[in-house]
């Protein structure tokens, strides 16, 4: 963590933003409030500051605690697992246990000035994505199955959000909180703006839907941070998206800095024609130094820094 975090810091970098998961937190606390102030330690020392992500229903349900699977190869993120999970959203029982994660951690590290923002819901009702890992033929019947699920499943979904504002909000945080836009969906939409002190939205667009973007987004008078972009076989690069980001004054999160075990230098679909997310390869040098360059050159001009 100290060698990658050194690494971002190198290319111009000054946040993060860094998943948790509520099992940790359920098993053991303290031990966890302890790994989550070391991770705090270094990255301040990197002079980075951190956004912590509690909730997620991206990837894959059925999160247990112990030894996890190898990731597989050639698929990406094939160990992402979703907190709590699809399955426990929809369980009335969990709630409590959940309520003590979100109060516990925010009330832990709500006065730290190491944490920038708390996330505490990213891509709500999102279950779309083990899908686009099928093969081609299989991929739309898929993508009609998750349509349905979510529908069927939004308020649970929609429920769980809520009440993690909150819950964040009881123990009176000196951070804003904030759930990301990602799908065009008016109603959710609407209802995460409204309950996020800070507008995040994920844009994996060309640079032109990402304009449009920002300037719907303004109607909300409020700070504009994108917390995640970045997807070079889609037309999402930082040759393209950065220079937005900067002229119109918007913070950005790019997803993905050293290639690791979630395998996402390879595509959702999996292809791997161009690599995808990431900036590093594994034992640090860059995939493309001209593309290093650039970030380290457009970044100390000052201006927008992810």
């Amino acid at each position: 963590i100290d060698r990658e975090l050194g690494w971002a810091a190198g290319l111009g970098f000054n946040s993060v933003r860094v998943f948790l998961h509520d099992l940790l937190w359920d098993a053991e606390p303290d031990a966890f409030a302890q790994r989550i102030d070391a991770f705090l330690s270094i990255a301040s020392k990197h002079g980075i500051s951190t956004v912590f992500v509690l909730f997620d229903d991206c990837w894959h349900d059925g999160a247990k605690l112990g030894p996890q699977p190898e990731p597989v190869s050639g698929r990406h993120n094939s160990g992402w697992l979703q907190s709590p999970g699809h399955s426990v959203v929809s369980d009335p029982s969990a709630l409590p246990r959940l309520e003590a994660y979100v109060k516990g951690v925010v009330a832990k590290f709500g006065a730290d000035d190491r944490v920038l923002m708390w996330d505490l819901y990213n891509e709500v009702t999102n279950g779309f994505l083990p899908g686009q890992a099928l093969d081609v033929k299989d991929r739309a019947a898929a993508a009609t199955d998750a349509a349905r699920r979510r529908i069927a499943n939004m308020p649970h979904h929609v429920r769980l959000l809520e009440w993690s504002f909150d819950w964040a909000r009881a123990v009176s945080p000196q951070q804003p909180l904030t759930a990301g836009l990602f799908m065009p969906d008016r109603d959710l939409n609407e209802r995460l703006a409204s309950l996020s002190d800070v507008i995040t939205f994920h844009n994996y667009q060309n640079a032109e839907r990402l304009t449009e973007l920002i300037g719907r987004l303004r109607k909300h008078e409020r700070p504009l941070i994108c917390t995640e972009y970045m997807a070079r076989t889609l037309g999402c690069d930082f040759a393209s998206q950065l220079p937005v980001f900067k002229r119109e004054r918007v913070g950005c999160y790019n997803w993905g800095l050293v290639n690791g075990k979630s395998q996402t230098h390879i595509a959702w679909t999996g292809e791997r024609d161009r690599w995808f997310h990431d900036i590093l390869r594994g034992d640090g040098p860059p995939y493309d130094t001209d593309e290093v360059a650039f970030i380290r050159a457009i970044l100390s001009e000052g201006g927008t820094r992810s």
